[in-house]
């Protein structure tokens, strides 16, 4: 069965991005975090990479304007297989195209045309799924006076993290929590502020059927991040996109770049020209400075102080309350404990102490 890549949400606030570049060719063989596009909103900016292994077969062209949730292409187990229906047919006849300012997804489109419903009567003023699409076939009220409706979101994990990433959401007012997943049976049946705790991966498949396709990860990884960054992978795989999560007291700079997933909690302050890369954190009260640079699924915990030109690389851990100097780098997979003072450069998955100060050249290493 093909793996479907959706288009990833950067913006609560923009349900379009563009397609500024394809990074392979049609039926090339990509493997599990190969590069595969560059989209971007007027706020941010993402990579999207291969969730798994196969071959790529991409739907959308670059230059396109795209739909949040919308397919961007394929991973095949063959160049030549058979795509889904709705998306391997024939163009669309020119009775049936779809009005230019219309926002729908390509399923709903294909139950529209099978249930004969008008595009040209759909509203133009929210994004069209095949919910909207059934309820306005089966409804005599008027689609205009149907409400806008607010894109759920699956909450995976039920704990400490998990209850934070569950009140920002609720902060920021965009995202339903349809429910929480969990892979501890016995939280299963039980209630998380409010939210229930539905089950969990097996549940996944049931979420995608009712066209949720959002989800916010809610484990922190502060012991170990590859829980968390193996929890992105699976929702990956599972069709599942990553809204980027900024609470509404967290300061972000209109020229920070914020890639897709990436969480931003309160009282934090995001830097002019700072970027953080796909599926970052950056925790409660931590500061990072002008032109830093945060590595995809890198956690940033509460009262970290980045200075000014810090690069950080993936998937490492910057404890609580740890200062940097201006301009150091720290590399992949690195674990900084509490409190330490950083004065040089640290070498990839390095391990410094809590309270240490480093101060270790490269030449000493």
């Amino acid at each position: 069965m093909p793996t479907t890549i959706l288009v990833p949400m950067l913006n609560a606030n923009e349900p379009e991005a563009r397609l500024v570049a394809i990074h392979a060719i049609q039926g090339q063989a990509v493997k599990l975090g190969d590069l595969l596009f560059t989209i971007e909103t007027t706020k941010a900016a993402s990579d999207v990479e291969s969730p798994g292994e196969g071959f790529f077969r991409p739907l959308a062209v670059e230059g396109a304007t795209l739909t949040v949730g919308e397919t961007l292409a394929y991973l095949t187990d063959t160049p030549d297989e058979a795509l889904p229906a709705s998306d391997a047919a024939a163009p669309v006849p020119a009775s049936a195209a779809t009005p230019s300012e219309m926002r729908i997804t390509r399923p709903a489109r294909a139950l529209a045309e099978s249930l004969g419903v008008d595009l040209a009567r759909l509203p133009t003023d929210r994004l069209i799924t095949e919910a909207v699409v059934r309820q306005f076939s089966t409804s005599q009220t008027p689609i205009s006076q149907f409400p806008t409706p607010q894109p759920a979101i699956l909450l995976y994990g039920a704990g400490g993290h998990a209850k934070t990433v569950l009140e920002m959401m609720r902060a920021i007012g965009a995202f339903p929590v349809a429910g929480i997943l969990d892979d501890n049976p016995a939280l299963w049946g039980t209630v998380v502020l409010g939210a229930p705790v539905l089950g969990g991966r097996e549940k996944l498949p049931e979420f995608l059927a009712q066209g949720i396709f959002l989800a916010a990860n809610g484990v922190g990884g502060i012991i170990n991040i590859e829980v968390r960054v193996r929890l992105f992978e699976l929702l990956t795989a599972s069709g599942f996109a990553f809204p980027a999560l900024i609470h509404p007291r967290a300061t972000i700079e209109a020229s920070a770049q914020i890639g897709a997933g990436t969480q931003v909690f309160a009282h934090a302050y995001v830097g002019s020209s700072a970027v953080l890369r796909e599926k970052c954190m950056v925790n409660t009260g931590a500061v990072v400075s002008h032109d830093c640079e945060i590595g995809a699924y890198t956690h940033i915990a509460p009262g970290c102080l980045l200075a000014g030109q810090v690069r950080v690389g993936q998937k490492a851990l910057i404890g609580m309350g740890v200062t940097t100097a201006i301009g150091i780098s720290i590399g992949d997979g690195a674990r900084v404990g509490n409190g330490a003072v950083l004065l040089a450069d640290v070498p990839a998955r390095a391990i410094v102490a809590a309270g240490k100060v480093w101060a270790i050249s490269k030449s000493e290493l």
